[in-house]
């Protein structure tokens, strides 16, 4: 069962981290260092919320997280398919591989500037924190 180390690891840091946000509201402040894009010019990068989005998603509160950063949700998402990608795939006794080409990751990137782009917009309010 050591192979199952390195999955679980990653798990049980990733579930520390979201304790200690769930545990430190990031709405108040002082808790955090503020994001500087935002600091500096009043636009809102596609992080900004992410915390106070998963603040929420560690109180079950999925409604607010959506709110404070949907694209942070759907990340949250993804890597919780992944973990559950790699344990069975460990278990498997196959490699574990994620063939993501470089076209994937100017998708990744385009679908980033566009949630970033949409929600500085008037339009896209309901996707500002």
């Amino acid at each position: 069962m050591s192979r199952l180390a390195a999955p679980f690891g990653t798990l049980v840091a990733a579930g520390a981290a979201f304790a200690f946000v769930g545990a430190v509201d990031p709405g108040e402040p002082g808790h955090y260092p503020v994001c500087p894009l935002l600091y500096f010019t009043g636009i809102y990068c596609p992080g900004c919320g992410g915390l106070r989005s998963a603040h929420a998603v560690a109180h079950g509160d999925f409604g607010t997280a959506l709110g404070m950063n949907a694209l942070a949700v759907a990340s949250f998402a993804a890597f919780a398919v992944f973990i559950v990608f790699w344990v069975v795939q460990v278990l498997r006794s196959r490699p574990v591989t994620v063939p993501l080409r470089t076209s994937h990751w100017w998708a990744l990137g385009v679908l980033a500037l566009a949630f970033t782009v949409v929600r500085n917009f008037p339009l896209g309010a309901a996707l500002a924190p």
